[in-house]
């Protein structure tokens, strides 16, 4: 895993162009990777940690799908959805940003730094949290505004109706940003988030030309 952990200021060269523009981005993000001006074109990918077979097919198939028509993935690089998005992107040989809630010289969940250093190579890993900060449970709803922030629109794939995947869904919601969701099965407890959201106005996803044909 490299060392070397740089900087962006808002003001600055390089900051992303689609976090720059809210009110409450961060003035500085730390980074390791490289953010593209192509990185404009970027759609969030979130869901549940203990995501189902079916939830895992179907972020597979999203991710892969639009990272391999040129768009940026992005997502949180936890346990579950996120992991399955960041590692479809990767496979379809696009890009991939992951936020963390932590501090960029620690890997947490542990078991991705594989996934973190090769995310690395294909996009970037960022944070507002400096260096040595540890991933407590705050820094992760913070994180989720820079998520929503980066991205054009955020897709939520599986999720209970209390969690962290619905403060996304309503940071991008209140930046103007889209809101897409997949209806799951009804009596599945990880369709609540997409099922509540569907009702209050998301759209629904049932392919990636859905997203694709919404957008752009």
């Amino acid at each position: 895993m490299t060392d070397i952990i740089e900087s962006l200021i808002r003001k600055g060269k390089g900051y992303p162009d689609n976090l720059k523009q809210l009110s409450d981005c961060p003035e500085r993000l730390f980074i390791k990777g490289e953010i593209k001006k192509s990185d404009n074109l970027a759609i969030a990918i979130v869901g549940t940690r203990l995501m189902t077979g079916y939830g895992k097919r179907v972020a597979w198939r999203f991710s892969y799908e639009l990272a391999k028509v040129g768009i940026t993935i992005v997502s949180g690089l936890a346990r579950g959805i996120d992991t399955v998005a960041h590692e479809a992107a990767i496979a379809a040989g696009g890009r991939t940003i992951a936020v963390l809630g932590n501090g960029l010289n620690i890997v947490y969940p542990p078991e991705n730094k594989n996934l973190f250093n090769r995310i690395i190579k294909s996009g970037a890993v960022i944070s507002e949290f400096p260096p040595g900060t540890k991933p407590f449970g705050k820094n992760f709803l913070a994180r989720n505004r820079i998520i929503a922030g980066l991205s054009k629109a955020v897709l939520v794939v599986e999720g209970r109706k209390k969690s962290g995947t619905l403060s996304t869904a309503t940071y991008a919601a209140n930046y103007g940003r889209e809101v897409f969701a997949i209806p799951g099965p009804i009596d599945s407890p990880f369709s609540e988030a997409p099922l509540w959201l569907i009702e209050n106005g998301a759209r629904i996803a049932t392919k990636p030309e859905d997203i694709l044909d919404s957008l752009f």
